[in-house]
């Protein structure tokens, strides 16, 4: 009897069909059943540092390339936070090449310390080489390689922060072009996969370097609090996140709302004298109506502050700086400006400033852009 000639299948990796069940989930497309050649697949892309995590997405997501569906490419993005980063960036484009990734983006960026640490600083330039990316390539979605145990660390982190509900909720799954998939999946899955798919990840020795706070949470206080509670520490924050999350969607919606109700924008000019052009290229103050903004709920009050703030260009206030601006709305002591961060001030016209109280600024909070 002549031996059977047809190749032997191996066997999928649970983990493996795990992943891809989760970025089928989340990109609308089948693992299973005959595939569909697409005439013209949409293309995205994979931000991927060489690591485990984003290795093992880069690997799940070369699967659907390879049905035809979807187009698959990657970024690597070279901080030049360490020596050798421009090897480790080679190499891994090398490999994303090898799994059959097209195009594969290599990009160096300069890091801007604006009042900012190096792990801020290096995620703006990261995440600004990455939209970048998407632009230039006409890329629909950027994928990013975040696991369950990265959200359970940003969730400890709020918590020590002191954050509000946005940051307390951690990472989204879907945010405008960016994609999480692997938000329900372990770090040691990630490496798992690599072993399954025989991929050589890199390992960052800055997350065994315990001068970031991020480090010290997951070496030691993720540990500690496993051995006092009982197992499924990150799985409960987690899961605390995605509560949270639906909560400050739903504020954030209702906030968004209030906002385009109430904000009135102008051009640079005095509070008192601007004219309201409502021309976005020539933004340079938006004003709240004092009256309206003390109506609402504590939790939307400040969510419309910080939507005018960052329209000005600034980024995400703190909570101290927030509260700082809503006790303006009391008209007790100073009229301010409080200083934001990103350069945006926010004050209001006092009673006992000399000239008329009238024009767009009189009786309103006014932010402006600084110059």
């Amino acid at each position: 009897m002549a031996p059977d000639s047809r190749p032997v299948r191996r066997r999928l990796d649970p983990t493996v069909g795990k992943a891809r069940a989760m970025v089928g989930a989340l990109l609308g497309l089948k693992t299973t059943g005959k595939n569909r050649v697409v005439e013209n697949p949409p293309l995205i892309l994979v931000g991927c540092s060489g690591g485990p995590d984003s290795l093992a997405l880069a690997a799940v997501c070369a699967f659907f390339a390879r049905r035809g569906e979807v187009r698959v490419g990657a970024v690597v993005v070279d901080h030049q936070m360490q020596d050798g980063s421009a090897e480790v960036a080679r190499n891994t484009a090398a490999q994303l090449r090898e799994l059959g990734l097209d195009p594969v983006l290599v990009r160096t960026v300069e890091l801007d310390y604006d009042g900012v640490g190096p792990e801020a600083a290096a995620r703006a330039a990261r995440f600004g080489a990455l939209e970048a990316a998407a632009l230039e390539v006409g890329a629909s979605n950027v994928l990013l390689g975040h696991t369950l145990d990265d959200q359970a660390e940003s969730v400890l982190l709020g918590l020590a922060r002191g954050s509000g509900t946005r940051s307390l909720a951690g990472m989204r799954e879907r945010r405008g072009i960016y994609l999480r998939p692997f938000l329900g999946l372990r770090r040691e899955e990630t490496l798992e996969i690599c072993d399954a798919l025989e991929l050589q990840p890199w390992h960052d020795p800055a997350n065994q370097d315990p001068a970031y706070l991020r480090v010290r949470v997951r070496h030691g206080v993720i540990p500690f609090l496993q051995d006092e509670l009982g197992p499924g520490i990150a799985e409960s924050l987690a899961r605390s996140a995605g509560i949270l999350g639906r909560d400050a969607d739903f504020l954030d919606e209702l906030a968004a709302a209030e906002y385009g109700k109430l904000a009135e924008r102008g051009g640079a000019a005095g509070a008192a004298g601007a004219e309201n052009t409502g021309e976005k290229g020539d933004l340079g103050q938006i004003w709240l109506p004092e009256a309206a903004l003390r109506g609402l709920a504590p939790a939307l009050r400040m969510r419309v502050l910080a939507l005018a703030a960052v329209e000005l260009g600034g980024v995400q206030p703190s909570l101290e700086r927030l509260a700082a601006a809503e006790k303006l709305l009391a008209r007790e002591g100073s009229a301010g400006p409080v200083q934001l961060a990103g350069k945006v001030a926010v004050y209001r016209q006092s009673r006992n400033q000399a000239g008329p109280h009238e024009g767009p600024g009189y009786g309103k909070l006014v932010l402006r852009r600084n110059t």
